[in-house]
């Protein structure tokens, strides 16, 4: 493993760096979509669109049109050896707050190549991703930009990416469909943390997830999955009704350094995805009711993990310490050799040693909010009010 002195940066956590431009051919979430997903999110909204974002939703449009008749095909073609395919034992879920550390922990781990993962074209293109990932990722890699808009992490058609994509793109629900309208009220909440779905809707979110895992599964020639969506965080109790010998690594970082990170997350994210422009207001308290709420139901259900399935790793201990943490996680949850794994790991912690993180200033009433609102993460995993 490589030396302290060469580790990476941490991810970037700040409001000072710039946002990266988000080109405007470049592959908005939503071009996921079916036709009749992508217009009933326009009718939730009633079609309020910025005027200069009507050119972008046209194009949407038009891809969605193309999904759904490669959803025909795809589905004549695969869905019987789909139907057959069984996951390699239950997935591995990489968990914790946006900007905690998952996207980092998840691009480590899945060096592993015994392991399979959704890569981000699986994740937009859920549809018919057996019929043209492989055209895409080789003679279209020009369409995604290099970094991703919030931070100077890599991007790319086949880096690994959030199951939650392909949930929205199935249409099935999920709160991240709030970034295409973020001037109207928060929509998909309810599918956070699925209490509040209808007995329909829970069956609906479970066979897609599991169709989906089916997929990669095939695609992968039977490897085990391992996922990363901080969404699921607060969804243990439906994981484990799915998945019963799965194992979680739960990823914690510094509410300081979450908060205003998150808040970057979101404007970047509204920027580069929305059908409206956006005017960030009550963003600050979204990040706020999130983050109780996916820790009201995580403390909740964190005891329904089987002895031994859970690993809770601090990201600044991560960063400090990749060899020492990760050997922990293989050897806690069992998940094989790691010193089969430990040269490519090292590999990837070399190329990444330069990278510079942003910085972030905080509010003493933000600061105050944090320490007030967020106290009991602060006190459980060992985080000063004063950091």
């Amino acid at each position: 493993m490589a030396p302290a002195t060469s580790q990476p940066a941490p991810p970037p956590s700040g409001s000072e760096a710039k946002f990266h431009p988000y080109p405007f051919w470049s592959p908005r979430f939503w071009q996921g979509m079916r036709f009749r997903t992508w217009m009933g999110l326009l009718i939730r909204n009633r079609f309020r669109i910025t005027p200069w974002r009507w050119a972008m939703c046209v194009v949407i449009t038009l891809t969605s049109l193309g999904n759904s008749a490669l959803h025909f095909l795809h589905a004549l073609i695969f869905n019987r050896r789909l139907a057959r395919t069984k996951l390699a034992g239950d997935p591995i879920f990489i968990i914790g707050h946006w900007r905690s550390g998952t996207t980092y922990l998840h691009e480590l781990l899945v060096r592993d190549d015994r392991f399979a993962f959704p890569t981000t074209f699986e994740c937009f293109m859920p549809q018919h991703t057996l019929l043209t990932e492989w055209f895409v990722v080789r003679f279209l890699k020009f369409l995604l930009p290099a970094q991703r808009p919030m931070d100077d992490m890599a991007a790319g058609w086949d880096r690994p990416q959030e199951d939650e994509f392909a949930l929205c793109n199935l249409g099935v629900g999920s709160p991240y469909t709030t970034m295409a309208f973020p001037n109207e009220p928060p929509q998909g909440q309810e599918f956070l943390e699925l209490e509040q779905v209808t007995p329909a809707q829970l069956q609906r979110w479970k066979r897609s997830l599991h169709w989906f895992l089916q997929l990669i599964t095939y695609r992968s020639g039977g490897k085990r999955i391992i996922l990363k969506s901080p969404t699921h965080t607060a969804r243990v109790k439906v994981l484990l009704e799915m998945f019963p010998q799965a194992k979680f690594v739960h990823i914690v970082r510094d509410p300081h350094a979450i908060f205003p990170s998150t808040v970057r997350l979101w404007k970047s994210l509204y920027r580069a995805q929305a059908c409206q422009t956006a005017n960030f207001q009550g963003l600050e308290e979204y990040v706020f009711e999130c983050f109780e709420r996916m820790y009201r139901q995580f403390d909740a259900q964190r005891e329904l993990i089987p002895a031994g399935h859970l690993y809770e790793v601090r990201y600044e201990d991560l960063v400090r310490e990749p060899a020492g943490q990760l050997q922990a996680i293989y050897e806690q949850l069992e998940l094989g050799d790691f010193e089969q794994v430990r040269p490519a790991m090292e590999q990837y912690l070399s190329g990444t040693k330069d990278y510079k993180p942003n910085r972030h200033v905080l509010a003493p009433k933000i600061r105050e909010q944090i320490e007030r609102r967020w106290g009991g993460y602060l006190q459980r995993y060992g985080y000063r009010a004063d950091s």
